[in-house]
């Protein structure tokens, strides 16, 4: 008899075992990746409530000030840019959510560099010193505003200017500059609160999306399929294969014993005499031979998946309907996420492969590539 304790000396033991690794590593690359952005919400969130200003950090700058401007921030290496062609700015907003990629060292077509130098925030204006001169952006001009997503540039435009310019920063620098200014400008039009109650419901979505450790995997879980290489997939094959070869083989049934009898026979020579045909062969044709049809599968053959696993749920990725209350067995045919059942959205397949209940969140599948499709019915 075959043993079955905690050495993993059965096949069902194994498979509980790499299940278990698989399912504690990613937890703990999501719970990883949720705690880093955790992280940096309420770093922001600290920076927020504390961020000020004084006349003193302006010393030494080659600007003058107002008598109620105080400065912010100061960042040395920045580059004036314009912008060749006429655009039109959305509207200045305060959004304050921390970007969702990584911005790369580029500069956008259609920008080109015309000076460098330093760049300073005051609560009243953004100004660049730079070699050739100076550049203002007073807040309360500023007609539109727009932070490049992928490269670290951002664009302005101002009443008294018909070209919009900005300023390409470096990758590092560009996310807390985008903040600091949006901050100064909140601030500008006495705002700051709206921007720390946004920051409050970040952290407060965010904490509810805290990835749960998942359950320990058990032997008596493991299914015969996960036993065959291929799983599911390969038993649905081999029972396709199974009830089709069958029919096949009826619908190809050879003719008729007594013709092949008669084909076999040697056809007589012109020396032989003609041999005598009995009455039951004389040019009698055969009797026609009833059609018959394939027999029919024991099962409903499933409607198009689109590559979706199969299942009796008539989920695929064929578009349609979004599925927003999976059926109880769901993970039985996919390959649920570890926190599948936390999820507060549709159901999505990541690129990984497993399905998650996240689809339209803005971190959907965070932990798993992202998004590749969405799961319907």
């Amino acid at each position: 008899m075959a043993k079955t304790d905690s050495t993993g000396s059965t096949w069902r033991y194994r498979w509980a075992h790499r299940q278990n690794v698989r399912r504690v590593s990613t937890y703990r690359g999501a719970e990883a990746a949720w705690r880093r952005r955790d992280d940096e919400l309420r770093r922001l969130r600290a920076l927020a409530a504390d961020f000020q200003g004084s006349a003193a950090a302006g010393a030494g700058l080659a600007l003058e000030l107002a008598a109620d401007e105080v400065v912010l921030w100061a960042l040395p290496a920045a580059q004036l840019v314009e912008v060749r062609h006429t655009t039109v700015l959305p509207a200045p907003d305060l959004a304050v959510a921390p970007g969702s990629g990584p911005l790369r060292p580029r500069r956008p077509d259609g920008v080109r560099v015309t000076d460098a130098g330093m760049a300073v925030i005051t609560n009243r204006r953004l100004v660049l010193l730079g070699g050739r001169g100076r550049r203002d952006w007073a807040y309360g001009r500023i007609t539109g505003l727009a932070h490049d997503p992928a490269a670290p540039v951002t664009l302005i435009q101002v009443l008294d200017r018909r070209r919009t310019s900005g300023l390409l920063l470096p990758t590092d620098a560009a996310p807390d500059f985008r903040f600091k200014l949006t901050l100064a400008f909140a601030d500008a039009i006495e705002q700051r609160a709206a921007v720390l109650a946004q920051l409050d419901e970040l952290i407060a979505e965010h904490a509810q999306l805290k990835p749960f450790r998942p359950a320990a995997a058990t032997p008596g879980q493991a299914r015969l399929s996960s036993f065959v290489p291929g799983g599911r997939r390969t038993i649905a094959v081999a029972a396709a294969i199974a009830l089709l070869v069958p029919a096949a083989l009826i619908e190809s049934d050879p003719s008729d014993p007594r013709e092949v009898a008669v084909a076999a026979t040697p056809a007589p020579t012109a020396s032989a005499a003609p041999a005598r045909i009995g009455p039951a062969l004389a040019l009698k044709p055969p009797p026609p031979k009833p059609t018959q049809s394939p027999r029919p599968s024991p099962s409903v053959t499933p409607g198009p998946r689109c590559g979706a696993p199969e299942n009796p749920l008539g989920y695929g990725f064929c578009g349609g309907t979004r599925i927003r209350k999976p059926a109880a067995e769901v993970c039985d045919w996919f390959d649920c996420a570890p926190d599948f059942w936390a999820g507060r959205g549709y159901l999505v397949q990541c690129r990984d492969g497993s399905v998650s209940l996240t689809g339209g969140r803005s971190r959907a599948c965070a932990a798993h590539e992202g998004v590749r499709r969405t799961v319907t019915k």
